[in-house]
């Protein structure tokens, strides 16, 4: 299952490549891609009986949520755009390193050495990534969004946690993309044009195919823990460049094989460190792992 979710997410972000192709504003991609979800999800629960789950006593905490993860869907898209897919995919892996920071920076948690190694190497692969100028040949506000997009992944990590207390899962995806497609909406009489048959097609699958995705990443954290499941997601660098490869005959630059590595290798490394962690009694190594390995799963559900 989470196998089956780093290829629809893959896919749904070579989507969201291609439709710019064809001329559709990010605004749009913005609005489609959350409006698509909403009558899928509200049908499935209608159908199954189960539209009850959607009740929640803090509207005001989706809401928050929504605008938060509607930013950084905002990140996503840009990134995904502006950059070739696989190092895109690459700098949306900093999550669990900007989770590690507002953890130890923001929250006032300990935060041990293994952690703090794992983020410095991170760091070293974004600029390995990011520079030298002319070798990477990777657009700067096309880094700024995909760093953006880990950041906003990890701060929506900690509301989700805090959500996932009172309200169902189902409840937190409808209600983000619920928000997300009336927030966009506004920009739709700015932006909005009439397209080919071809473009609406894709953004009809790019919304199916985020859709499922975040059912599949719902699915397979019935069946593992995080820490199980989360190392699967580094699969999707392998979707994302053979995307680039075969849609867009785009290869990754030199320095992406560089720098993925030590990003791939920091969030493994934090993820071994938590699941080590989460064995301890201490309450506050269990609500420090519990907050990190949110982070980690979360690397889709912010903003996608």
């Amino acid at each position: 299952m989470r196998l089956g979710s780093t290829l629809a997410l893959a896919t749904m972000f070579m989507l969201i490549k291609l439709a710019g192709t064809h001329g559709v504003s990010m605004p749009e991609l913005m609005f489609w891609r959350q409006a698509i979800s909403v009558p899928l999800i509200l049908g499935w629960l209608l159908a199954s009986g189960q539209v009850g789950k959607l009740g929640t006593r803090r509207p005001f905490a989706h809401f928050g949520r929504a605008a938060v993860g509607t930013a950084g869907l905002f990140c996503n898209i840009a990134a995904s755009t502006l950059l070739p897919l696989p190092v895109a995919t690459t700098l949306g892996f900093t999550a669990p390193l900007f989770a590690v920071l507002i953890t130890a920076l923001i929250l006032r948690e300990h935060v041990g050495r293994w952690r703090w190694t794992a983020v410095i190497a991170g760091f070293a692969g974004v600029l390995v990534i990011a520079g030298p100028g002319e070798i990477a040949n990777v657009p700067v506000l096309g880094v700024a969004a995909g760093l953006g997009a880990g950041v906003i992944v990890a701060t929506v990590s900690f509301q989700i946690r805090s959500l996932a207390r009172t309200d169902t899962p189902i409840s937190m995806v409808f209600w983000f993309a619920m928000f997300g497609a009336l927030g966009a909406s506004v920009f739709l009489p700015f932006y909005a044009q009439w397209h080919d048959p071809v473009a609406y097609l894709i953004l009809l699958a790019l919304g199916l195919a985020g859709t499922l995705g975040q059912f599949l990443i719902a699915a397979s954290l019935r069946q593992a823990p995080v820490a199980t499941v989360v190392v699967i997601d580094y699969v999707s660098l392998i979707w994302a460049t053979t995307y680039g490869l075969f849609i867009f005959d785009s290869w990754p630059p030199q320095t992406t094989w560089l720098g993925a590595p030590l990003i791939i290798a920091a969030g493994l490394i934090i993820t071994w460190r938590e699941h080590v962690l989460a064995k301890r009694i201490s309450p506050t190594s269990a609500m420090d792992s519990s907050a990190l390995e949110e982070a980690s799963e979360a690397q889709e559900p912010a903003g996608t």
